[in-house]
């Protein structure tokens, strides 16, 4: 009796594992499409990799440039 109720139960958690690595091998194997980002604008057409390169990568110094120049809040000091 014991036994079949080991067996039953290994059986049980070999079927949960396998159900769940199907799942997650589904979900890794299907790309998720990837959101556009405001950076990543199409170079002129025509335009060579290391143009279209050094343009990004102009776009993204502005973008952290203009993050850094913002103000940094101030915490709110603690009632005395």
């Amino acid at each position: 009796m014991r036994l079949i109720v080991s067996i039953l139960g290994l059986l049980c958690v070999v079927a949960i594992v396998g159900v769940l690595s199907n799942r997650q091998l589904a979900a890794v194997s299907t790309p998720p499409s990837l959101p556009v980002s405001p950076i990543a604008t199409p170079a002129t057409p025509g335009a060579s990799p290391a143009l279209h390169s050094r343009q990004l990568l102009q776009q993204v110094q502005q973008a952290v440039d203009a993050a850094v120049q913002q103000p940094r809040q101030q915490p709110l000091e603690a009632a005395q």
